[in-house]
This record gives structure tokens, sequence and C-alpha cells, in this order.
């Protein structure tokens, strides 16, 4: 791992800790267990979603980022994820870290309401099953599961327990040795087209890793991307679904970028 996600990761681990200290695993479990058995959220699969979309927009509510600080404090976990939503969106993606990316859990708790047919993708570092248990809590539709900071055992695991949970799974990798991550219980392969160590972000990773990705998964492009003709020459590539933040959320209105972005794809 390079230095900023450990760091990121280090970070995690506290965070975890002290949530482990406040609601335990096994109680936090109780909980999710007594919602599946007597409230089960619908099921809402991100994966159908974007394969069915003639856009295949997942549109990303970021407020932050560590590379360029704060893309827009103010950003509203009831206004933007839904108004994603209602200007076409394929899914919605939900940034949780707090500390680089300005995100909070309930931000997904928040939008779910509001966001009622569209899936909800929990971007986040997930790293421990706890944190599978938090995002069905809350009503995310969908986790990513990030090969450069997981062994390809807790990966396994991770995607497996996901699938328990009615939780669809995105593994993101960058780089060609990263596919030897994928598993029975992954529904999405994504390439990150931005470094997680530098924070360069290069579209051409996405076109670099095409032919070899696989096409038994729905594949995903993530990041760098903020012009509509890109989009067309990835789908020319194999790719079906497209994660967009800074994009949209650097803008006063990012539901309506959305809606006019789609209109020139």
């Amino acid at each position: 791992m390079s230095d900023i996600l450990e760091e990121i990761i280090a970070n995690k681990q506290l965070e975890l800790k002290k949530q482990k200290e406040m609601l335990p695993l096994h109680d936090l479990a109780e909980r999710v267990d007594y919602l599946i058995e007597n409230h089960p959220h619908p099921i809402l699969s991100m994966r159908n979603s974007l394969a069915a979309s003639h856009s295949g927009i997942i549109a990303e509510f970021k407020r932050r980022s560590p590379s360029k600080g704060w893309i827009k404090e103010d950003g509203d976990p009831t206004i933007i994820p839904p108004s994603y939503a209602d200007n076409g969106a394929a899914a919605v993606s939900i940034l949780t870290d707090e500390q680089f990316f300005g995100g909070k859990l309930n931000f997904i708790q928040k939008a779910r309401p509001l966001v009622s047919t569209t899936p909800i993708l929990r971007k986040d570092f997930i790293i421990d099953e706890y944190q599978l248990y938090q995002a069905y809590h809350v009503g995310a539709n969908a986790v990513l599961l990030i090969a450069a900071c997981l062994s390809k055992r807790t990966c396994r695991e991770l995607a497996r327990k996901a699938h328990t949970l009615g939780i669809e799974t995105l593994l993101e990798v960058h780089t060609e040795t990263e596919l030897e991550y994928l598993n029975d219980n992954i529904d999405m392969v994504g390439v990150n087209n931005r470094n997680l160590g530098t924070f360069h972000t290069d579209v051409q990773t996405s076109f670099r890793l095409a032919e070899l990705l696989p096409t038994t998964h729905l594949l995903v492009s993530e990041s760098g991307i903020s012009q509509p003709h890109t989009v067309r020459q990835l789908r020319q590539a194999g790719f079906r679904g497209f994660l967009i933040g800074e994009t949209f959320m650097k803008t006063p209105n990012p539901g309506l970028a959305l809606k006019e972005f789609i209109q020139q794809i």
C-alpha cells in the first residue's frame, strides 16, 4: 500500500475500534438480523440498473478529496443524491469516510428515503465485516471492495458476507495483478483511474485494462471522467458503469449537471 492509503487504512482501523466500543459487532448484527427478518430492504440491484441504463452513470456524492480539499463543504445528502436519482443516475455513490472525504455513514440513512428506487453504493474503505452490517443498517445496496487495501482472503470473505446480507459487491482494481482478487461473490469490477498512492488520475488506465477484464462481470470505470465522449469511448471498450463525482459536485447544481451530461452522451 502507498503512504496515503496506509494513512487512510490506519485511521479506518482506529475508527472501527471506537465504533465497536460504542456498539459491539454482536449487537449491530442482531439489529441487522432483526431488520432482515422483519423489515427487509427493497431489493435494488446496482448491477442490473447499470446494465439496463443507456448512460450507466454512478453519480457520486463527494464533498471532499484528500488531494483537492473541500469540493462542496455544504453539500446536503438530502438534496444532491435525490437530485441525482431524479435526473437519470443509474446508481448513486455516497462517500461515508469522514476524515479524508468529508462523508458520514448517516448520509446514506438520510438519502435513502428520498432515493427509493435507485441503488446506493456505500463508497468507503471496507476492511471489516462490521462495515457490511453498517451498510445494510443504513440502507446501502452495494459496497466497494478495494483490492489495494485488502488481502485476497479478506476480500473473498467480505464479498461472501456481503452476499449473505443481500448486498452487491464492486471490486476495485488498478493493476493487472489485482484481477486475481476476483471471486464468485463479486458482482462488478471497477477500474480506478486514480492511483490511490499519488492520487494521479489517468482514464487510460481503464482502456489499458479493458481487454484483460472478465466479460462475465459488469465493468465500471471510476474517476477522471469529465466528458461525455469519454463515456462513449469507454462503452465501446466494454464498460457499462461510469463513476463520476467531482465533475458534478464542483458545479452549483450537481443534479442539473448530471442531466446535461447525460443528454450529451
